[in-house]
């Protein structure tokens, strides 16, 4: 893995520590995923679910969709490691239910 992939792994290591810490969800299937599957390819494969999954909608009801997947993977740092296909599901989900995607 390069730097970046790294970088992209570790980010999404702490939405699952800060989700439980803060929100008091345990996010027991994404955090197997993380480790079985790492971080880029977890993401790619809860993006492409339709409709979204439920740790989705457990942060979007507590206000913190900024610790989803479809957030980080919209931050200008972790371009280059998703489709603009894969940028757009995100960004299109994050828009249905409110967020501010800049």
């Amino acid at each position: 893995m390069n730097v970046l992939e790294n970088k992209f792994n570790s980010d999404m290591q702490n939405i699952y520590k800060s989700a439980k810490k803060e929100l008091g969800y345990n996010a027991t299937r994404f955090l197997q995923l993380l480790s079985e599957k790492g971080g880029i390819m977890t993401a790619k494969i809860l993006i492409s679910k339709d409709g979204g999954t439920y740790g989705f909608e457990v942060l979007w009801e507590h206000k913190r969709l900024d610790l989803s997947i479809e957030a980080h993977v919209l931050k200008e740092e972790y371009r280059e490691l998703f489709s603009d296909e894969e940028r757009t599901i995100c960004r299109e989900r994050l828009e249905k239910f409110g967020y501010n995607v800049n």
